[in-house]
């Protein structure tokens, strides 16, 4: 049985995070991952530029049951002391929208930085293992993988979430947690393509029709676009809501943001022989524009309506309901709300509050960022947070 000082679950964003930090501090640290390669999850991401990090990252921007969680991690390890590592590499870079930034070249180039910063700390990576039984005793942590055991005081959950099972992804990180006696919140997907049924079933006619909206779910609100899909709807406005989403609510479509109320009236008296569908041709994609146009049931030029139709149209337009019978599920969603309950873990460390030498970062935790690079700066920020606590020990 060989000893190391740190054991890691799980090869991907936050693991290796982890892994160098500690391993750059002395300790003997190994990765254990399943996969065949590591970083899997990191190479399909931001189209394979890897949206690594986003300059906007603030607690709010992240779900969680406890929404102060991720306050102490983030603030210790921000976008701007990620991005110095990626400059450190030569890694050319750009930014997004949105305080979105991307590598210029490949998502590759993000797992070799990881990988050679464990290489700088005597990183042992084994990949291609299946982890076949893990336990505790006398205060260390055995895990045994392929033919082999280790054995670590420290054990690191880092194994993610159940989303793009395809990649392998599985929830083994909360049964894991649950064997320990740690509670873990409910997973479901999230950043995730939402399905219609019914009579909204029109709408998938409309499928790869796209345009910017506002999306709204409860009070959680997103101006981007929205897609809409054979299955029903998506789009960064729409996987952005998603998070919030919960079944049998509604969501709510805003057409034509930015105008102000009663814009439609005073259209009317500007250009009183325009109608309703050349109205919305000017501003929607021609399909989306017939499909509203349709359901709103007004014909006829703008003269020939009165202000409180024209106002009921711009009502709708403005927040207009969509009933979702569903997701697309984990398989195809970015990543997962829910995960082991951040009540059970130190903020400072994301070690077990009762169970000493015990880790979860990443993914595999009740915590979840917005679409465009803030779970990647949860998962730098969450394994820095448990690599520097492990140092010290």
């Amino acid at each position: 049985m060989a000893d190391y000082d740190a054991i890691v679950l799980g090869a991907g964003a936050a693991g290796l995070m982890c892994a160098g930090v500690a391993g750059q501090r002395g300790k003997r640290v190994l990765v254990i991952d399943h996969a065949d390669r590591p970083g899997k999850k990191i190479l399909i991401s931001g189209g394979g530029r890897c949206n690594f990090t986003n300059t906007g990252t603030v607690p709010d921007r992240f779900i969680s049951a406890n929404p102060h969680f991720a306050r102490s991690a983030l603030a210790r390890y921000t976008p701007a002391d990620f991005t110095e590592l990626v400059e450190a590499y030569g890694i050319a870079w750009h930014e997004k929208t949105l305080g979105q930034l991307f590598c210029d070249g490949s998502a590759r180039q993000i797992v070799d930085l990881l990988m050679a910063e464990g290489a700088k700390g005597g990183v042992e990576v084994a990949l291609g293992e299946p982890i076949t039984a893990v336990d505790h005793a006398d205060g260390r942590y055995r895990v045994t993988f392929g033919d082999r055991t280790a054995s670590a005081p420290a054990l690191v959950i880092a194994t993610g979430g159940p989303s793009i099972p395809k990649m392998g992804a599985t929830g083994f990180a909360y049964d894991l947690a649950r064997r320990f006696g740690l509670r873990v919140v409910e997973p479901r997907p999230a950043l995730v393509p939402l399905t219609l049924g019914g009579d909204e079933v029109l709408f998938r006619e409309l499928s790869g029709v796209a345009t910017e909206v506002v999306a709204i779910a409860g009070k959680a609100a997103f101006r981007e676009a929205a897609l809409f899909t054979h299955h029903g709807l998506s789009g960064p406005a729409i996987l952005q809501v998603s998070s919030y989403w919960r079944h049998g609510q509604p969501i709510a479509i805003d057409f034509l943001p930015g105008r102000t109320p009663g814009w439609l009236k005073q259209l009317k008296r500007d250009t009183p022989r325009t109608t309703v569908a050349r109205t919305l041709t000017a501003a929607l994609p021609e399909r989306l524009a017939a499909v509203l146009g349709e359901r709103l049931a007004l014909s006829g030029t703008l003269a020939d309506l009165t202000d409180a139709r024209l106002a009921a149209a711009e009502a709708r337009l403005s927040h207009w309901a969509f009933h979702p019978n569903g997701t697309q599920g984990f398989a195809k969603a970015e990543v997962t709300v829910g995960g082991i309950s951040t009540a059970e873990l130190s903020s400072k460390t994301m070690e077990g509050r009762r169970v000493p030498g015990l880790y979860a970062i990443g993914e595999a935790v009740d915590v979840t960022g917005w679409l465009g690079g803030y779970n990647f700066q949860w998962a730098w920020a969450s394994g820095f947070a448990a690599g520097e606590a492990i140092a010290l020990h």
